[in-house]
């Protein structure tokens, strides 16, 4: 049978599975490296921050409107008073959210922030829900204390919670990490260990071996030195022959 018609023979349903075997385990593998999982969750992550920060930013927008209209206490549209309170929201929302952005990467990395830092946090939102909520407390309208309260408290909530969300992300990656070297160490076969090569024993060597196993009362023959030297059966010969010749010359002279 030629190479070309060995390519076209159908695989056995065992060699299909074992194939499909071999394959799963590599992408499964992969999937589990620290490396692609840390690539994943950093996808999530800008996710995440999308969505948290165009939420924030909206709810921002939402009250910048009804803080201008606290602060310009209706004063005359285009005067300098209603113009000038355009800039109290702003100035209350960036330093939030200079605040916010601090802490996506002090959060990344797992560096907790000082007393000062949540203390400010929590001052500019809370200054932003008291003049978002206080006409309508003053005017007595729960439908309009409830509609002023969602932006600010959903950008108080999101502030918090996107700070542990990013925490949590971190120790994500950590785990995956420990996890994946905990695999490798039991799965991983040891590396073998490579031995010296042993030299090659000469004639000689078995004949020194054959003449220390030596004594006067033994017959030399090839079964003998065999046992004593652990040579092959056809090096025996040839030893049995050279040692019965030494001892042979020892004794005539002697």
């Amino acid at each position: 049978m030629s190479s070309q018609d060995a390519r076209h023979v159908p695989l056995t349903r065992a060699q299909r599975l074992a194939q499909d075997a071999a394959e799963a385990a590599e992408v499964r593998r992969y999937q589990t490296h620290p490396d692609v999982i840390a690539l994943r969750v950093e996808r999530v992550r800008a996710q995440v921050d999308r969505l948290c920060w165009a939420g924030i930013v909206l709810g921002l927008a939402f009250t910048a409107a009804n803080v201008q209209w606290f602060a310009a206490a209706g004063a005359e549209v285009g005067s300098l008073p209603w113009l000038t309170a355009w800039l109290l929201d702003p100035t209350v929302c960036l330093v939030l959210l200079a605040i916010l952005r601090a802490e996506q990467v002090t959060a990344r990395y797992q560096v907790h922030t000082g007393r000062w830092v949540r203390a400010a946090k929590w001052l500019t939102l809370a200054a932003t829900y008291v003049m978002n909520t206080w006409s309508s407390w003053a005017a007595g309208s729960p439908a309009g204390v409830v509609l002023h309260s969602v932006p600010p408290l959903v950008v108080f909530v999101a502030a918090e919670a996107v700070t542990d969300l990013h925490d949590k992300l971190t120790d994500a990656v950590h785990a995956a990490f420990v996890t994946a070297t905990k695999v490798m160490e039991v799965h991983e076969p040891a590396p073998p260990v490579h031995e010296p090569p042993k030299r090659r024993r000469l004639f000689a060597d078995y004949l020194t071996d054959a003449r220390r196993a030596w004594t006067p009362d033994v017959v030399v023959t090839p079964a003998w030195v065999q046992e004593v030297t652990g040579c092959s059966r056809g090096l025996s010969s040839r030893l049995a022959a050279a040692l019965a010749s030494e001892t042979t010359e020892g004794a005539a002279h002697e």
